[in-house]
């Protein structure tokens, strides 16, 4: 994963898991096929069950169960856009979101995770999904209630730049209180 191992110095006592989408694809894994539509309800429900089943296994494994303040959910792309209607729909308070190159489905924002930070970055070259829809998620996630920071990048495509992983490490250690770390967080890249 290549931002776990970088981050893995800074932030002493932090747990990193990052599970592989539950989909197999040519090149990996993935959340949901993006060919048809993808914003089919019955995909939309689909891709939620298997997000929801997965995060949940690991937060118990990981034993932080009673501890969603201490884990932030970190995603790019697909990883991004579950991570981010895990939060958006309600479904998930976690101790942090960052959304690296993602969107927010149309859909209403629930205030019901709200104490969530939420940070986007996003490419201003992106060509796979355009800077706009972090733009928007910014908008409908800061309507709801939510603390959101977005950063659109000048130069960077549909990738983590060092920039970017930088600026969310950055967050991170701010929103999750890295430095007074007493019993270790739990960050889960979906």
């Amino acid at each position: 994963m290549p931002l776990a191992s970088p981050w893995r110095v800074s932030p002493p006592g932090t747990r990193f898991v990052a599970p592989d989408a539950p989909m197999h694809h040519k090149y990996g894994h993935q959340w949901f096929s993006t060919e048809g539509n993808p914003l089919d309800p019955e995909r939309i429900q689909t891709a939620r069950e298997a997000f929801d089943g997965l995060m949940n296994d690991v937060v118990h494994r990981e034993g932080f169960a009673d501890a969603h303040d201490r884990i932030a959910f970190v995603g790019v792309s697909q990883g991004a856009i579950v991570a981010l209607d895990a939060v958006a729909s309600g479904r998930w308070k976690v101790g942090a979101l960052v959304a690296f190159s993602g969107l927010l489905p149309p859909q209403p924002v629930s205030p019901a995770s709200k104490s969530t930070p939420v940070l986007l970055v996003h490419g201003e070259n992106d060509t796979t999904i355009p800077p706009m829809a972090s733009r928007l998620a910014a908008a409908q996630l800061a309507t709801a209630g939510f603390k959101v920071e977005l950063d659109v990048e000048q130069g960077a495509g549909h990738t983590i730049s060092s920039t970017g992983a930088q600026k969310a490490l950055s967050f991170l250690k701010k929103i999750l209180l890295w430095p007074k770390l007493d019993s270790g967080r739990n960050v889960l890249l979906p």
